[in-house]
């Protein structure tokens, strides 16, 4: 027996508690995904550094975009089951175009957390190439110093266009170890230090002394060391300021900032915990991006079949066993709304 002949002979009632079941046993599926990784997360901050940020505004726009939906989507269907479903053929295709605005504010958002640090690949602290570490820089004869992410000299903060210029000087070392150094400019207004001592240029080489050229872990130095200043970081991966723009938690304990040293609890941060911190991932945000993105990847694939019933909508096909092909769909749209407030007030509350 064909499977059309066999839905043919099967009940309305029958074909709708069975297409019922299939949509919560897959919801259920999702909520024990989403629970783990939930449980996870929340393990996971128990014993590690832990970054906490506010969310972008995309992320709170795309919250409106996709409850919005689910409201239009309820009772565009509650109306087509009162004797107007030619409503369908608004409400199906506008729900669609309301799940194509909550992906992009997403992405939206990742694409602002991603500017300002918050990349899921990242350490919390800059530790290889920490400036003062192998490299100093002189601007105009004056030491530039470092303090968090900001960078100052003369104790003063400098201008954004000044980080952008040392920015782009720093830029000619990012590949020095693959790359000819014939073309450096700029050694008249900023000096490079290794070591404490001055770093000249010459005969397509960098020398310290004037006659010791640098090994190639000296340029390695040097690569990781001009990536931080050509991306304007300075101790954190993360943009901003300590304590203002973002915050570092141990054990759920708030560390601070000063002279370049964490604290913990009042005092500077022991030297295990130190080495703990300069080695850490971030894992929060990997968490954010992993707990987001599979919301988003379900989101997007619901969308191919939100898309085929708005072309459905403008025959009688969706108003089979008193549209039951919407209403089916609407479940899961609603449950995949309801997710994402799940997430948008766990991510709150706790990250």
């Amino acid at each position: 027996m064909s499977q059309h002949n066999y839905d043919q002979e099967l009940t309305p009632e029958i074909r709708e508690k069975m297409r019922k079941n299939l949509i919560y046993v897959g919801i259920f599926s999702i909520m024990m995904l989403f629970a783990g990784l939930s449980s996870g997360y929340i393990v996971s901050a128990g014993d590690s550094f832990w970054v906490k940020y506010d969310f972008p505004l995309a992320f709170y726009i795309s919250t409106v975009l996709i409850v919005l939906s689910s409201i239009i989507l309820f009772f565009g269907i509650r109306a087509a089951q009162k004797g107007n479903p030619g409503i369908l053929k608004i409400i199906i295709p506008l729900t669609f175009v309301l799940g194509i605005g909550f992906a992009y504010f997403q992405c939206k958002g990742y694409g602002q957390l991603f500017d300002n640090g918050s990349n899921p690949v990242n350490h919390i602290m800059v530790s290889e190439g920490r400036y003062g570490s192998y490299y100093e820089l002189e601007v105009d004869g004056k030491y530039m110093e470092i303090d968090g992410n900001d960078y100052l000299i003369a104790g003063k903060i400098i201008s954004d266009k000044q980080k952008k210029e040392v920015g782009a000087f720093a830029k000619q070392f990012v590949n020095i170890t693959k790359s000819n150094s014939a073309s450096i400019t700029g050694l008249n207004k900023y000096t490079l230090r290794y070591k404490h001592q001055v770093v000249s240029y010459h005969d397509n080489k960098l020398f310290v002394q004037d006659t010791i050229p640098l090994q190639n872990v000296d340029l390695i130095r040097l690569e990781d060391f001009s990536i931080h200043l050509r991306d304007g970081r300075g101790d954190f991966f993360h943009h901003g300021k300590l304590g203002k723009d973002f915050r570092i938690y141990y054990k759920n304990r708030e560390l601070q900032y000063k002279d370049r040293t964490l604290y913990y609890g009042g005092q500077p941060l022991p030297v295990p915990l130190q080495n703990k911190i300069e080695g850490a991932s971030d894992t929060a945000t990997a968490y954010l991006y992993i707990l987001t993105a599979l919301h988003l990847l379900h989101i997007l694939v619901t969308l191919i079949f939100v898309l085929r019933a708005s072309i459905r909508s403008f025959s009688d096909k969706l108003a089979v066993d008193n549209f039951l092909p919407a209403r089916i769909l609407a479940i899961f749209w609603h449950f995949l709304g309801a997710l994402w407030i799940y997430l948008l007030l766990f991510l709150l509350f706790i990250h």
